[in-house]
């Protein structure tokens, strides 16, 4: 099978000027708060995914059915009803569900972790998830910190 290609791929703009964009000014502000925590948990520098993710390292995947490309590992985008945080491997762990029940306000999707706004979640714990999704994603795919 062909390799299909992501709709969502890096670009060249800067994180740090794409989060002068964000409205409202409070989102704006949180994303900053994450742009600095997500380097700093990480070690990896930020990386524009499409028009509004901010993503750190890349991995490749694929599936069973053939399809395989390259994705970033983590990452968030401050959107205007939530901040997306994107742990990829999920939060099918039992040790990701300790970390939800300790973290504060939020909502789950498949591998999206929402969150209305930054000051609702306890920042340590958020910490703990980023960094159980890295190691995740470093021991089962090919990976680059970039």
């Amino acid at each position: 099978m062909a390799k299909d290609e992501n709709k969502t791929k890096p670009t060249t703009v800067s994180p740090e000027d794409f989060l002068e964009t964000v409205e409202p000014a409070r989102k704006r502000e949180d994303g900053k708060a994450l742009l600095d925590l997500f380097a700093r948990v990480t070690g990896l520098k930020p990386q524009m995914w499409g028009p509004s993710i901010i993503g750190y390292g890349r991995y490749h995947y694929k599936y069973d059915s053939g399809r395989e490309g390259e994705f970033m590992m983590t990452g968030f985008s401050p959107r205007k009803t939530s901040l997306t945080l994107y742990i990829m491997p999920g939060y099918q762990f039992d040790s990701m569900k300790e970390k939800l029940d300790r973290l504060g306000k939020h909502k789950l999707g498949k591998s999206c972790l929402y969150i209305n706004k930054l000051a609702d979640v306890d920042e340590a714990v958020l910490e703990e998830i980023i960094i159980e999704g890295l190691d995740y994603m470093r021991g089962k795919y090919e990976t680059w910190d970039e």
